[in-house]
């Protein structure tokens, strides 16, 4: 199990971001949360398989909102977390 705490820094607000990264993790199979950020950036913690933790962030960094644009993702390796399922945060 491996989990990454993202950064997520361009147009990710007001664009549908959240939610669609929520699509994207649940499609994977990836669990953990999202929310956004006062700076205007997007904040997600992922966990899942190796596999499937590259296949998230390679789709986040190509924006999962088709609005969106993704100009910069800040990743750090954190300890395994318990999630459930995936959730939109506040």
């Amino acid at each position: 199990m491996r989990t990454v705490q993202l950064t997520v820094f361009g147009r990710v607000q007001g664009v549908g971001f959240r939610f669609s990264t929520k699509r994207l993790a649940d499609k994977i199979g990836v669990s953990g949360i999202v929310r956004n950020l006062i700076d205007g950036s997007v904040y997600i913690e992922a966990s899942g398989s190796n596999k499937q933790i590259e296949k998230f962030i390679s789709s986040i960094k190509a924006s999962p909102s088709p609005y969106g644009k993704v100009t910069r993702v800040d990743l750090e390796e954190i300890k395994p977390s318990n999630y459930h399922g995936f959730q939109v945060t506040d």
